[in-house]
């Protein structure tokens, strides 16, 4: 794997930023800023061999400081949304930033994304840390985060997440890539085709907090277990489509246990061939539509980006986990290490679907 480390520019207030470019011997390219931990660029070919970039994002620092729906970044500390911005944890409420509504989402106001990372020595790969000290962003603890990226020949980019706390806290990391196997700036992913390996997902009220229930997939557009086009019901009327303007919607992955890599989701896009799997430690993974974005970003190749432009597949534990003891817990003790692992493993299908 080639490595190589270079000045990427400087923040509003100062501080150096680095970007790192991963290389393979298959053509593979992936560039990552310390900013965020952020994922610039994956450059992929297609099945052609053309080289083209495949995630949303920015040409500058500046633009990643401003404003934006976290293109690539670390989400957290906490990935997702907790309902009114609080939790309770050993009888202690905690509360956090309303950035969301009356919600906290993606760490707050200042979360991961909005962090300069520190470049560690690594054989792996790059490994990016950070300490994220006690009361940031309202979260208990000092927390030691170290974010791992490595890639191999096999075109597979590898994302590994550990982190230790001195105080009782909470945790759910991802990465926040939006991806148009078609290419970045090149239009709509509804025509992409896509499979989630889960029989059920979770509904969300209005402010797109999980109401509790665990709902079958089976007759709804959230079916994705046969893969389908993405656009094919995303206009559905069913009412968890109209709270979302598509889908933003968390779905629990099958599994065996809960420490394995599985297969959370594969997406293909039939001109280039393009086919992207992603596998995951994670309980769940939160498939997200793009419908949010407005037109009012220019991305990295001078287009705007508009509805549904890109989408997210966010490995994840759910949304609102604290405040909701039937989901899997996402408490980290001292102690212990929180530790999760998610795959992007890129290939190309020699038939066009």
């Amino acid at each position: 794997m080639g490595f190589i480390k270079r000045p990427y520019g400087i923040t509003s207030d100062g501080v150096q930023v680095d970007e790192v470019t991963l290389t393979n011997a298959s053509s593979m390219e992936v560039k990552i800023i310390t900013y965020g931990g952020i994922v610039t660029s994956i450059r992929t070919p297609d099945r052609n061999g053309e080289i083209a970039n495949v995630v949303l994002g920015f040409s500058s620092l500046q633009d990643y400081e401003n404003p934006h729906p976290y293109f690539g970044a670390v989400a957290g500390r906490y990935a997702n949304r907790i309902a009114k911005a609080k939790f309770i944890l050993d009888g202690k409420t905690y509360t956090l930033a309303q950035n969301n509504g009356e919600n906290s989402l993606h760490g707050g106001t200042k979360g991961l994304d909005r962090r300069v990372w520190t470049v560690e020595e690594s054989t792996a790969g790059l490994a990016l840390t950070y300490l994220s000290p006690d009361g940031e962003e309202g979260f208990p603890g000092n927390l030691v985060i170290k974010v791992v990226y490595s890639l191999n020949d096999e075109n597979a980019l590898q994302i590994d997440y550990t982190a230790t706390t001195d105080t009782p806290t909470i945790i759910n990391l991802t990465n926040h890539s939006y991806f148009n196997l078609a290419g970045e700036g090149s239009g709509s992913i509804e025509n992409h085709h896509l499979m989630l390996n889960a029989d059920t997902y979770l509904p969300v009220d209005a402010s797109l907090i999980p109401t509790g229930e665990i709902a079958p997939v089976m007759g709804t557009p959230f079916d994705f277990l046969i893969a389908k086009a993405v656009g094919a019901e995303i206009r559905s009327s069913h009412p968890q489509m109209v709270i979302g303007h598509g889908y933003d919607h968390n779905f629990i992955l099958n599994r065996a246990d809960n420490q394995s890599l599985v297969l959370a989701a594969q997406l293909s896009e039939p001109k280039s061939g393009r086919v992207l799997d992603v596998l995951t430690t994670e309980p769940g993974i939160q498939f997200y539509s793009g419908d949010f974005l407005t037109g009012e970003l220019i991305g990295s190749s001078r287009n705007i980006y508009r509805q549904s432009d890109g989408l997210c597949l966010e490995t994840q534990h759910f949304p609102d986990s604290p405040n909701q003891p039937h989901f899997p817990s996402t408490e980290l003790r001292p102690g212990n290490i929180y530790q999760s692992t998610t795959i992007f493993k890129f290939s190309v299908s020699q038939t066009e679907a």
